[in-house]
This record gives structure tokens, C-alpha cells and sequence, in this order.
């Protein structure tokens, strides 16, 4: 099987968000998605865009995606990698797309002198899990991840009077 990784384009935009929906589908998530084809646009590709993604096809056929943004270590004083998703379509799985792509970021955080390459994984997903440990990856079990979004983001930003969007 031939893998090919490339750096998305503009016109990858609606497939990369088909990804995100079939991603959130297996993440028991779909609700979730707010985004549409526009704002992956605008933020992938537009003059303002913080994260880049990559486009991943075996034999010629498009089979996967990450998004991926550098992030900073103050403890470092480096930059690192952060890879914020990844999917493979579930016909793809086991032809090495998965590890291809990550080998591929893994290449570019060397390349860019990251200190580190880090993401997340749901705490159900062994499969995942699984893969991730064969590849030398280490859970961070002493860092747990908190989030404000939303309502609670703007309520904490402007007050509990702040206009919901």
C-alpha cells in the first residue's frame, strides 16, 4: 500500500470537516460539532490561521486527517506540538495511515525543534490507547485537563450577566 501525506489546501475543507463529523460520531460527540465547511476554512486557511492540518491517502484514496498548532513549554523554553485530532476512516484502519501521520508530526516537531508532541485521548478509547503505548507514547496522568467554553467561558469573562451567544 502507498501512503501519502500532504499539507491540506483550501479545497480540502469540506472533507476535513466531514472527518470532524465522523470523528465526533465515534467520540459519541456529534452534538458537539459546531463548525461548518466556512469555519474550517476561515481557520485552517485563513490570513489569520493558528492550526494547520494535514490530508493522509492510501493508494491514491483520501483516508485520514490531522490538525494539528505548536504550542510553548515555559519549563522547556521550546516550542511543542500539539495534535489536536486524528482520524482515519474505518476502511483505512490497519493499513498504517494512523502511524504514518503521526510519524509524519513526529518529523516535524524534530524538524521545528519542539520540545515535545502531545494530545489527547478519551479515557474509553483502548484501541487508541492501546496503539499510542506501542508507539513508546506515556499517558500524563498526573496533568488533568480542565475547559471553559460557552456560556461558562463568557460568564467568567464578562460576569454572570454576560449575554449568551
Amino acid at each position: 500500500m502507498q501512503i501519502s501525506i500532504t499539507p491540506a489546501q483550501p479545497q480540502d475543507a469540506a472533507e476535513i470537516h466531514r472527518f470532524i463529523t465522523e470523528l465526533a460520531i465515534y467520540e459519541r460527540a456529534e452534538h458537539e460539532v459546531k463548525a461548518g465547511v466556512a469555519d474550517i476554512e476561515a481557520t485552517l486557511f485563513g490570513s489569520a490561521a493558528k492550526a494547520q492540518a494535514l490530508m493522509c491517502r492510501v493508494d491514491g484514496q483520501l483516508a485520514g486527517f490531522a490538525v494539528y498548532f505548536f504550542s510553548y513549554s515555559t519549563w522547556l523554553g521550546k516550542n511543542g506540538l500539539y495534535l489536536e485530532d486524528l482520524y482515519v476512516t474505518p476502511e483505512r484502519r490497519g493499513a498504517g495511515a494512523g502511524k504514518a501521520l503521526l510519524k509524519h508530526l513526529a518529523r516535524l516537531a524534530c524538524e521545528r525543534d519542539c520540545g515535545r508532541f502531545e494530545w489527547s485521548v478519551l479515557d474509553w478509547n483502548q484501541p487508541a490507547i492501546d496503539f499510542y503505548e506501542s508507539i513508546g507514547a506515556k499517558p500524563q496522568a498526573e496533568w488533568i485537563r480542565y475547559r471553559l467554553a460557552g456560556d461558562g467561558l463568557r460568564r467568567f469573562a464578562y460576569g454572570e450577566n454576560a449575554v449568551t451567544a
